[in-house]
């Protein structure tokens, strides 16, 4: 997908260690990013997440902040 060539590539986080990177950050330092659909959204979602499902990313890539790390779920 074209969107992939827009990210850095780093290497995976496991939930414990999103968990971690969240509590050692101030919220709006990072950007959560939820990438399922709006139903699943809708259902269950970490607090502070943004919702973009994955079939609209490429083209909301310009809402996401790239100054900002970015955990994608």
């Amino acid at each position: 997908m074209k969107w992939k060539e827009l990210l850095t590539p780093v290497e995976s986080m496991d939930a414990e260690g999103a968990r971690k990177f969240i509590n050692e950050h101030e919220e709006g330092t990072y950007t959560l990013l939820d990438v399922r659909q709006p139903g699943e959204y809708e259902t269950a979602r970490i607090p502070g997440a943004r919702l973009i499902p994955l079939g609209e990313l490429s083209d909301r890539l310009g809402e996401l902040d790239p100054g900002k790390p970015l955990i994608v779920y």
